[in-house]
């Protein structure tokens, strides 16, 4: 399965480099192509569970994702894990379709199934043929209110996360410096908290604490269905109505509010020094808006400063270190804007042969400053918008993918009609835009900085700056 923070260094490096293989008789290609049976379908079962529908007859094959808006910062204090530690809990059985059924007549039809954890979110889906969509939606529909659990279904599968946890964090120097830094970046809001969790916490996990979560947040009406493929809206509203809206509504949840951020005004350093470690890497990162909560413009203004700053192979970042000087093996910038809450902005890089780390921070540094100083091209900006909106375009390329954007953008607080504005909006923004958002939020007095270094190395990024 696929649980918590994906690399955001090497998804932001993909998104760009589909961006780049994009030619723009694409564009012109999807604001032409005809609406009707291609056209985005938007609606709510009667028990509150919204429901989108995204066309795309190309092959047959439809995937459905249906994702809860719950994630690890609407945990209670001190029972970190717990959204992915039910996650988990929702591959068990139910009373009508015993553990392992599920995933045995996916299996059996050739399909595809997964489910992740976020801050935000938690996620299930399945890729299947149109046909077996029903039978998906029944399964998936069942556990949403009908999960068994019991201790003896609990203590193993607490045992399976810790061990997770020890693979992906405990053994994995940058994992943890990803952890540490992340709790460093964020000094009240819940997002410092790991998606996995404290072992110490995840360590006493109980039935209660999982029952608890469950009841609480897996409703129909805290739910949002995602059905991407050869499928159209009349069919998934029939085949939807009959499964998930034949499962009551749940009680009202109060609106989503979390601790926030108290200002930010001291510039921080995490320093991780391990033997394993053989090359040597630096990032730093600020809090910065989202975009269910910014300024109109910011979010998208943020969206492409990382893309001209730090996006791909002609980012400014990538042109200077590593090709021009030569210092970096790999830099980069990325912006993380769908999320609930403010979320961060990042650059980062590592050096390259007889290069100091403080040589890559000082190179990474002065590329921010040059934007803050002196702003972006035109022809920076027409590029950078032009990646970015073709990288939309060819992201429907992938049923999954597409399922992904919406359900994340929904789950986050924005709309269908949020999504599909978001190429216009990407367009409206100027460059004066762009250099104000990076003057804004990329201050290094309020940034948090964070070390790799080989334990020989430990004294490198101690640097007072």
């Amino acid at each position: 399965m696929i649980h918590g923070r994906i690399n955001s260094r090497i998804r932001a490096f993909a998104l760009s480099m589909v961006a780049l293989q994009t030619l723009m008789t694409f564009e012109a290609a999807a604001v032409e192509a005809p609406r009707g049976e291609s056209e985005i379908g938007n609606f709510l079962l009667s028990n509150g569970m919204e429901v989108v529908v995204i066309p795309d007859h190309r092959a047959p094959t439809v995937t459905q994702m249906v994702f809860y808006k719950a994630g690890n910062a609407d945990e209670p204090p001190g029972k970190s894990g717990i959204a992915h530690f039910l996650e988990h809990l929702m591959f068990k059985g139910t009373s009508k379709h015993p553990a392992g059924e599920f995933d045995a007549k996916v299996a059996e039809i050739g399909g595809e199934e997964n489910a992740f954890t976020s801050s935000d979110y938690t996620a299930y889906y399945q890729t299947v043929t149109p046909d077996a969509l029903g039978t998906m939606m029944e399964f998936e529909a069942d556990r949403m209110r009908h999960l068994v659990l019991t201790d003896a279904v609990i203590v193993p599968e607490r045992d399976v996360i810790l061990q997770e946890r020890r693979l992906r964090v405990e053994d994995n120097p940058e994992g943890l410096l990803e952890e540490e830094t992340q709790a460093t970046l964020y000094q009240n809001h819940p997002y410092r908290i790991p998606v996995i969790g404290w072992m110490h916490e995840m360590e006493q996990l109980n039935r209660r604490d999982a029952v608890a979560f469950y009841d609480r947040y897996y409703a129909p009406n805290n739910a949002i269905l995602v059905v991407a493929g050869d499928v159209d809206a009349g069919t998934v509203w029939w085949l939807a109505d009959k499964t998930y809206g034949a499962i009551p509504r749940g009680p009202d949840l109060p609106q989503r509010v979390r601790p926030q951020e108290p200002v930010q005004n001291t510039k921080r350093t995490v320093v991780l020094t391990d033997p394993r470690v053989t090359v040597p890497s630096f990032e730093k990162s600020w809090v910065a808006p989202c975009y269910r909560i910014t300024e109109p413009g910011e979010a998208e203004a943020l969206d492409l400063l990382a893309e001209i700053l730090g996006g791909g192979t002609r980012s400014r970042i990538n042109q200077e270190l590593v090709v021009k000087q030569g210092i970096a093996s790999w830099g980069g910038a990325y912006f993380q804007g769908r999320s609930l809450d403010p979320s961060s902005f990042t650059i980062y890089g590592s050096p390259r042969g007889e290069a100091t780390i403080e040589a890559v921070e000082d190179a990474l540094d002065a590329e921010v400053r040059k934007i803050i100083e002196t702003g972006v091209t035109d022809v920076e900006l027409e590029k950078g918008k032009n990646r970015l909106v073709r990288s939309m375009i060819f992201a429907r390329d992938s049923q999954t993918g597409m399922a992904s954007i919406y359900g994340k953008a929904l789950a986050t607080g924005s709309t269908v009609y949020d999504l599909e504005a978001w190429p216009l909006r990407v367009r409206a923004v100027t460059a004066a835009q762009v250099q104000a958002v990076a003057r804004r939020y990329l201050n290094p007095d309020r940034s948090v900085a964070g070390y790799l270094l080989p334990r020989e190395s430990a004294t490198s990024g101690d640097k007072s700056r």
